[in-house]
């Protein structure tokens, strides 16, 4: 991959790394298909299975401290202002930091989209940079400014010269790709191009990047890497535009889902020589033991990282294998992103939990550097197959493929379709937390989460009896299988 951090904007992950967002059959099938390069996504002529990649790209750029964010957009596009506000106030208490971030709409109306608005852009940027005195400002697009041809990178380009902190352009039209995990390349991509400085010389660092999502295993996370002499630094969550600035001295890359942070990853490597952590995620024992081992090769710690394994292997996998003979033979369901659904599902099989159907919001058949994710690797290598889909997660499909399949457990990452399943009387278990499953100690925790769930039915019995769902016997005899080949061909 070459990239062109010069240029604001950044490929889509369709035309960049051939991402689908339909497909049914096997995750054999699938999986053997990325590796030989010919496997093609089928259209949907209709589909409300994804969000809107803009929530995504501003939701992480939110959470740097201390910046201002210029949405250059209509009021109804700030909407998620208030949510990412509150998320980010809390975020930052939880840690015990305080940040002066601001949210701040254009409030684009009927005759800016006519003539345009790049003069009131242009003083809506100076004021705020007045007014708040920000560490960074990001200038984002939108949907309106994007299909009215708004230059917003003109604007940023003359306003540079009149402030003293990086200003950047961040090209995140919601229409631009079907894929929201788009919007975590964007938002990479305007931190890579406007804030990550080249290396200073004579430095010599034990940090260590690590891109997550809200840094709930912070403290624990720390303490292990400790043991390692190393010292992580979470990104974005309450980073500082000064710690950003400085990813280039990092001694390695590493992410808690390969959907989120593998373009940071690849550019890192490849414009400033830090090693990206290759592996599966560090879900379940497995690939906790594979992540830990990686990160020890990479980086020369093996022999501190092999006598952590051991001592953990001590205390929990005894555990672990008691929990394991109760779930022997449970089937499930699960509906994720594509970076959490096959590192899930490979969890699953290592607690004797057979997995019937794996969805993902969309699926990346190739990496930046080329390679099959390693999740799909693992799967392929280790001979393990059921069936999948890709994007079908429309209350529709989830409630057709419980019904069909009758699962003892169904898993998401997303609690709208969790709701569902519990009213159709299935067991659900809500993988929220993003490390929820890591390492020995929570991998354990979320065994028994299973098992709670699947002992205690009485709430999901109780509540199918009492709701009226509006699919009908008629609707559930139809032919499923034939009918979602239909819709994606």
């Amino acid at each position: 991959m070459a990239t062109n951090l010069n240029n604001s904007n950044v490929a889509t992950r369709e035309n960049r790394i051939g991402s689908i967002t339909g497909y049914i059959g096997s995750l054999k099938d699938l999986a053997t298909q990325s590796e030989c390069g010919t496997l093609k996504g089928c259209s949907r002529c209709f589909s409300q299975s994804s969000s809107c990649l803009s929530s995504c790209a501003l939701g992480q750029l939110s959470a740097i401290r201390d910046i201002a964010l210029i949405h250059h957009g209509p009021a109804g596009c700030s909407v998620a202002a208030a949510g990412t506000y509150y998320l980010d106030k809390v975020m930052a208490k939880k840690r015990g930091v305080t940040t002066s971030t601001v949210y701040v709409g254009t409030d684009m109306n009927e005759n800016d989209t006519i003539f345009g608005s790049t003069k009131a852009l242009k003083d809506i940027i100076l004021e705020v940079n007045k007014r708040y005195s920000p560490k960074a400002i990001f200038v984002s697009s939108s949907c309106a400014t994007g299909i009215i041809g708004e230059d917003i990178d003109s604007v940023v380009d003359e306003v540079k010269e009149q402030i003293e902190v990086p200003v950047i352009a961040v090209h995140c039209e919601g229409f631009k790709s079907r894929i929201w995990a788009t919007g975590f390349d964007i938002a990479d991509h305007a931190v890579l191009s406007g804030i990550v400085q080249p290396p200073r010389e004579g430095i010599k660092s034990n940090r260590i990047n690590f891109k997550n999502f809200y840094e709930s295993a912070r403290p624990e996370i720390i303490e292990m890497f400790k043991q390692f002499d190393l010292d992580p630094i979470f990104l974005y969550c309450n980073s500082t535009v000064e710690e950003l600035s400085h990813m280039s001295e990092a001694i390695a890359t590493t992410c808690i889902c390969g959907t989120l942070g593998n373009y940071l990853g690849n550019v890192l490597e490849e414009k400033y020589g830090v090693p990206y952590i290759r592996s599966i995620n560090q879900c379940g024992i497995v690939g906790f033991e594979t992540w830990l081992r990686e990160i020890g090769r990479v980086t020369g710690r093996s022999e501190k990282i092999e006598k952590y394994i051991e001592e953990q292997r001590a205390i929990y996998l005894p555990k672990i294998e008691e929990v394991k003979k109760e779930l022997k033979g449970l089937r499930a369901v699960l509906g994720m992103g594509p970076g959490y659904t096959f590192e899930v599902s490979r969890v699953l099989n290592e607690l004797g939990i057979e997995v019937v159907w794996a969805l993902a919001w969309h699926y990346d058949k190739k990496y930046e550097n080329g390679d099959v994710p390693p999740s799909m690797k693992y799967l392929l290598d280790n001979d393990i197959d059921f069936e999948a889909s890709v994007a079908d997660q429309q209350n529709y499909e989830v409630m057709n493929i419980l019904n069909k399949y009758q699962p003892d457990l169904y898993l998401s990452r997303h609690p709208g379709s969790t709701v569902w399943a519990i009213k159709n009387g299935t067991p659900a278990v809500y993988v929220a937390d993003e490390y929820m499953i890591f390492g020995y100690k929570h991998t354990l925790d979320f065994a028994y989460s299973i098992l709670d769930s699947i002992k205690n039915r009485s709430f999901e019995k109780n509540l199918a009896k009492r709701t009226r769902l509006p699919y009908t016997d008629w609707w559930y005899k139809q032919n499923v299988d034939k009918f979602l080949t239909q819709e994606k061909a």
